[in-house]
């Protein structure tokens, strides 16, 4: 069982003595540079020249430098911007500025792990990877609680890296849920894994196949949207507030009994090997290798994909349905 951190273990003392650069202020970088802040932490936030964030950040009370700048400055450096446009400002902004006795800090571990980011030896690394999208670890934080963090550290020439990490944890509020103990391949290759054989490759085909089989089938793409894609949501967040118990509880018993009948002949033991696969090709570097040529060929199939899934039925029908529905955020 692997360890788990809470607030008597993490103490604020070991960062709010230093200063700290989030070098990004998207989702995660601008709830980490205001929970830190709110928690007494010395803060920057690290951008390019002409970033359209760094006016935001300013109107939100923080201090703004560039990345160069902002990793000169700081005794800890967290990068918090997407995962294929890391190696690039480490090589340009971070790399110079890492001296001996500093702190690198991450929130995903692929860059670490497929080795496309090496930092110096005489460096620290961790990495805190709130389970949770910023705006929760934002409003969580605001509220008084706190998003469940992982926790983990690669290189330890200090010999205080754990302190300092469950230290930064505690200044985002997440040793008021739990600091996970994992590891940069552990996080990464689970993290990886979950987006693409559930969470979102999974989930997303899932539904689609649903929705075109009703509407191969005859049945209205409306009802056939409301029944495959709407109502996912709903099945979702009794999953989430209490498990399948909870979602099996609060459903129909006619529900439940297609659950126990139908489930498994969706889900096969070929799905399996397939899932199997997929992990298989996480654990050998071949994800990573073709997601960044994909990168460096600017992202033909991704553009391409991005365009025609934009335009497939179910979110045209989707689009128009959600008009009628006053509750949603627009």
């Amino acid at each position: 069982m692997a360890k788990m951190y809470y607030e008597e273990d993490c103490k604020i003392e070991n960062i709010n003595t230093k200063k700290v650069a989030i070098i990004g202020y998207g989702s995660q970088g601008h709830a980490h540079a205001l929970n830190l802040k709110e928690s007494g932490v010395n803060v920057t936030v690290g951008l390019y020249e002409g970033s359209k964030s760094w006016a935001k950040a300013e109107e939100a009370g923080l201090e703004v430098k560039t990345a160069k700048d902002a990793a000169a400055w700081a005794d800890v450096i967290m990068i918090l911007i997407n995962d294929e446009k890391q190696v690039k400002l480490y090589q340009e902004s971070i790399k110079e500025n890492l001296t001996p006795g500093k702190y690198l800090a991450f929130a995903h571990g692929f860059n670490i792990h497929y080795g496309q980011i090496v930092p110096p030896k005489d460096v620290n690394v961790f990495m805190i990877a709130p389970k949770g999208p910023g705006h929760t670890v934002r409003s969580q934080f605001e509220e008084g609680k706190g998003v469940p963090c992982l926790v983990t550290v690669y290189q330890d020439e200090t010999g205080d890296t754990m302190d300092v990490a469950l230290a930064y944890a505690a200044g985002l509020g997440g040793s008021r849920a739990g600091v996970l103990e994992t590891t940069f391949k552990e996080e990464t290759e689970t993290d990886l894994f979950g987006e693409q054989a559930v969470l979102c490759g999974g989930v997303t085909e899932l539904m689609k196949a649903g929705f075109e089989v009703l509407v191969e089938a005859g049945y209205d793409p409306e009802s056939a949207y409301f029944e495959c894609v709407h109502e996912m949501k709903l099945i979702v967040d009794m999953i989430n507030d209490g498990g399948l118990s909870n979602m099996r509880y609060s459903i129909s018993d006619t529900a439940e009994y297609g659950d126990y009948t139908v489930g498994k002949r969706i889900i096969t033991e070929e799905t399996r090997n397939e899932m199997r696969k997929v992990l298989k090709e996480i654990q050998d570097g071949s994800f990573a290798r073709n997601w960044i040529l994909e990168n460096q060929a600017n992202r033909p199939y991704f553009n391409a994909t991005r365009r025609i899934e934009r335009e497939h039925p179910m979110e045209i029908v989707g689009a128009k349905l959600r008009k009628m529905m006053s509750w949603l955020k627009k």
